[in-house]
């Protein structure tokens, strides 16, 4: 089509009673609760932070229906992100769960009104015991409010609907409040990647901060072949080496690395015509000065190396030069590390 014929499509809005239209105004709302929400953070929220950074126990975060759902999530975020941090709901508190609140811990406490029953009938124990109280509520007007020793006041805030009724913006006002609370608590805090990962082992940043010395093939697994061993008995022993190398790490009386030799190496000079070469010492037909990693580097950094050079099979030396382990490609595939 020639620029001449290009028609330019305006978009088409959508009708004022479609099902889209309700959408947008459904997001809008709750849009208008974070721009509110925003212009309230200041020193309170600031003292919440120095308050649970200071705190020797738990954040102990409540809530009752829709907030309860908020704080339980709250509760998981701070967790995540190094904060020691239990949800306890308040109907199981006052039947005896009560007893996982002990001093030193911070009640976080969710109420939009600030007038839950189920949560105002847990504060004479809660402040009888010693334990600090942030409210997360409307206004600090609120009995909540009142009773709090700090507040996180969210302000008016209009429920998203036709009805207005269910707790939709209050909520995510709730939310994202909890969040921002969370993350500057860690960023405040000496909580970083590495100990992100030691909470989240499972996943995919878990597992590419992993060090080399956790997954290399060590032990018996670790296929170390004396220098001066001949091609054919270096072949014969890393194909009977437990898990199968592919290579050899060929090493000093010392143990220290002296170079590798690979089926890749064997197939290069098979190539070549001749089979007497498996007669000679290693030495002569290994790769001299392969390159290595150290058992401290992080596995995305040992998959790098492979993925730069074209290798398969990486030497893990320690600081005295000595071949401490193998690091496989195939070990870093099944385990899903990725760069």
């Amino acid at each position: 089509m020639s620029e001449q014929e290009r028609v330019e499509v305006e978009p088409v809005e959508p009708a004022p009673d479609s099902a889209v239209q309700s959408a947008l105004r459904v997001i809008d709302a709750e849009a208008e609760a974070l721009r509110c929400l925003r212009r309230r953070i200041g020193e309170e929220f600031s003292r919440a932070v120095d308050l649970i950074l200071a705190c020797k126990g738990r954040v102990v975060t409540t809530g009752m229906g829709k907030a309860g759902f908020i704080a339980s999530k709250v509760s998981a975020t701070l967790a995540s992100c190094g904060t020691p941090s239990i949800h306890l709901h308040p109907v199981e508190a006052v039947h005896g769960d009560l007893g996982r609140l002990v001093r030193g811990d911070i009640l976080l406490a969710m109420s939009k009104s600030g007038e839950t029953e189920e949560l105002l009938r847990l504060l004479p124990s809660v402040k009888a015991s010693g334990v600090d109280v942030i409210a997360m509520t409307e206004s600090r007007s609120s009995t909540l409010g009142r009773l709090a020793d700090l507040v996180l006041e969210l302000g008016p805030i209009n429920e998203a609907g036709s009805l207005g009724l269910a707790p939709t913006a209050s909520t995510l006002a709730m939310l994202a409040l909890g969040d921002a609370l969370a993350l500057v608590v860690q960023e405040r805090s000496d909580f970083g990647p590495e100990e992100f990962a030691r909470f989240h082992p499972g996943g995919q940043l878990g597992r590419s901060l992993m060090r080399v010395h956790e997954i290399m093939r060590k032990g018996n697994r670790n296929p170390l072949v004396r220098s001066g061993t001949t091609a054919f008995d270096t072949m014969a022993f890393y194909s009977n080496c437990p898990g199968r190398p592919g290579a050899a790490l060929i090493v000093d009386d010392g143990g220290k690395l002296l170079g590798l030799f690979t089926d890749g190496d064997l197939r290069r000079h098979l190539r070549a015509g001749s089979s007497e070469f498996l007669h000679r010492s290693v030495d002569d037909v290994m790769t001299k000065n392969p390159k290595t990693v150290a058992p401290g580097k992080l596995a995305a950094e040992a998959l790098a190396i492979l993925k730069e050079h074209q290798v398969d099979q990486l030497p893990v030396v320690d600081e005295a030069g000595r071949a401490v382990g193998l690091l496989d490609v195939q070990d870093l595939l099944e385990l899903k590390i990725t760069l």
